[in-house]
């Protein structure tokens, strides 16, 4: 790391400030975006707001003050209510679908908890609305953009479908250890969901084929039994792995789906040569079917699947995309994807604009089903003028049709482009990827320079740039300019920001670690042992005491030892401590 440079990891960004001289403010502003959590008809956001304590000032000696500012912009025009707060936030207004917080506070640290709060929409049925935005002189596209969203709403005796489902694994070698045990137990959590009236099957794949049964089977207590036990002994990670026979061979199991609802959940961490025509294959296959087609919904483990890949398939099939890229994450990431795809309500929608403006187009292949869980979220471009309102419809599990009403809002405070950019990149990505389309690249391109995010196609550097020195008098007649000679201008290239498109030799190898626990250079090793089970002991015991004790020095004693001490002390202790405490464990 660069000596006033940064370190950027998956979860931990660090900035060294030179040059600091006593008494100065520091201000730093930090700006990112995330997406809001969902679960059973709550909306909620945490954001990391946990200070160690060594940034602490020294109680009774610094003021600090602690002010948080929040504004939640619903989108829609229904009843917004707080459910819970981290922090003693207090209403300050409240202007139709929009509401203020403030939480302002002298306190003696700052928090020691991250920021959390949640607030439901309430409706007592399905809901939603679109979010429009005109056209940027900057933007990649000159056709106006939108945002439909439908949310599923309080009512709790809406039926949902029964389902004819077949869980797809890969068993290769490289799901050996952690992963295929989290599968195995994200799957057993999903069978049990699983209600009266519906079906399953089970097909473990790698180089061969291992079915639980060579029918599906009906939901009963004895059958869920017969099929965790299955697992346990056939979920053993040996082989390749062949995506295309099992997709296949779901097909042929639901071709009798007892009216119900048929879905195919394909779970694997690798990459295989023939995924271009597997998509093309299965596009035919499904458009054959009709309404009645099966969704498909997709999950990838590690970096070495194609991820675009993953993500086209569930696309055309209507169905989920997920993934996982630390293997601690995976059980509850699964968990979620199986509810948000299971639980369906509304199934083939489709909207009216197109009796309205002939230039609609949205950006995913076709609209996934609304489900019970989760609400949904569709984005896309059209050229022309939308009415006041849309309709949505679609069917219910009944079979019966459903219209919803959804009301079009022209926002002005809300940046829906900064808001979908990641959504609309991944899509054009993969439809980039499956087409091998130029055109579609270089929009990828565009879309990523304009929104200053990473793309398959496009590089982030970290420049670091000196300032002229200036004298005061002239500082406000003339602007610095940079220097740019090789010893004061350094360029760090941000690599890992992006996904990739899998790798299908280490696919073939069985490599075993394409996910995020790879051990980082050795310069950054000082980092992995602050942020371990170390840090807290740390933060309070070696080096705080070590502060405190220069605190009682008079200015100038306090200047040498820490300029002579500082460097060896904190790298000692964290080197001590994590040899007593983690064994030397990163």
């Amino acid at each position: 790391m660069p000596e006033s440079g940064g370190l950027l990891k998956q979860e931990l960004f660090s900035l060294t400030i030179p040059q600091v001289g006593g008494g100065e403010d520091i201000f730093a502003t930090i700006r990112w975006s995330q997406k809001l959590l969902y679960d059973n008809g709550q909306f909620s956001v945490e954001v990391p707001f946990r200070f160690p304590q060594f940034v602490n000032p020294l109680p009774k000696v610094f003021m600090k003050k602690e002010k948080i500012q929040l504004t939640v912009n619903s989108g829609v025009s229904k009843e917004v209510v707080l459910q819970g707060t981290s922090h003693p936030l207090k209403e300050k207004s409240r202007k139709g679908d929009k509401l203020s917080f403030l939480h302002e506070a002298a306190v003696e640290n700052w928090s020691t908890k991250d920021f959390t709060f949640t607030y439901t929409v309430y409706s007592g049925d399905l809901s939603g609305g679109v979010l429009v935005q005109p056209s940027t002189l900057r933007d990649y596209d000159d056709r106006d953009m939108f945002c439909l969203f439908l949310l599923p709403g309080n009512n709790l005796d809406r039926k949902v479908f029964r389902k004819a489902v077949v869980y797809i694994v890969d068993t290769s070698g490289s799901m050996q250890g952690k992963p295929l045990e989290s599968v195995k137990n994200a799957l057993s959590t999903a069978l049990s969901d699983l209600t009266q009236g519906d079906f399953f099957n089970i097909i473990a794949f790698n180089d061969e084929l291992h079915s639980f049964s060579s029918c599906l089977e009906q939901v009963n207590d004895k059958t869920i039994e017969n099929a965790i036990e299955w697992m346990n002994l056939n979920f053993v990670a040996q082989g390749g792995t062949d995506i295309m026979h099992p997709l296949s061979e779901a097909m042929t199991l639901l071709s009798n789906s007892h009216d119900a609802l048929p879905q195919i959940y394909l779970i694997t961490d690798g990459s295989v040569d023939d995924e271009r025509n597997i998509c093309h294959t299965v596009k035919t296959q499904l458009m054959s079917k009709g309404p009645k087609s099966p969704r498909i919904s997709t999950f990838g483990l590690g970096s070495y699947c194609n991820n675009y890949f993953l993500r086209m398939l569930a696309s055309i099939g209507k169905g989920h995309y997920a993934a996982a890229f630390d293997t601690g994450s995976i059980e509850d990431r699964m968990v979620q994807w199986f509810q948000k795809a299971s639980n369906t309500i509304v199934s083939n929608i489709s909207i009216d604009a197109i009796k309205h403006i002939q230039d609609f187009e949205v950006d995913s292949e076709y609209i996934p089903d609304v489900s019970a869980k989760y609400p949904l979220c569709v984005s896309g471009r059209y050229h022309g003028k939308l009415p006041e309102t849309l309709i949505a419809k679609g069917h219910l599990a009944d079979m019966s049709e459903i219209s919803i009403e959804l009301k079009v809002h022209h926002v002005k405070d809300i940046p829906l482009d900064k808001v979908l950019a990641r959504q609309q990149m991944d899509l054009l990505t993969a439809k980039a990827w499956l087409l091998e389309n130029k055109e579609l690249e270089r929009k990828v391109v565009k879309l990523s320079i304009q929104n200053s995010l990473p793309s398959e196609y496009t590089r982030m550097v970290l420049l670091q740039t000196s300032l002229d020195k200036i004298d005061p008098a002239q500082q406000a007649k003339n602007k610095p300019t940079k220097k740019s000679s090789p010893d004061e201008q350094s360029a760090m290239p941000l690599r890992g920001l992006t996904l990739g498109f899998g790798d299908v030799m280490a696919t073939r190898e069985n490599l075993t670690t394409g996910f995020g626990d790879i051990k980082p250079p050795e310069k950054f090793e000082i980092f992995d042992k602050a942020v371990g089970c170390c840090s807290r002991v740390a933060d309070c015991f070696c080096c705080m005491c070590f502060i405190k004790a220069c605190s009682k020095m008079n200015d100038q004693c306090a200047i040498v030892m820490a300029q002579a001490c500082a460097a060896l002390a904190c790298l000692g202790c964290f080197e001590c401590c994590s040899e007593l405490c983690c064994g030397g464990a990163n």
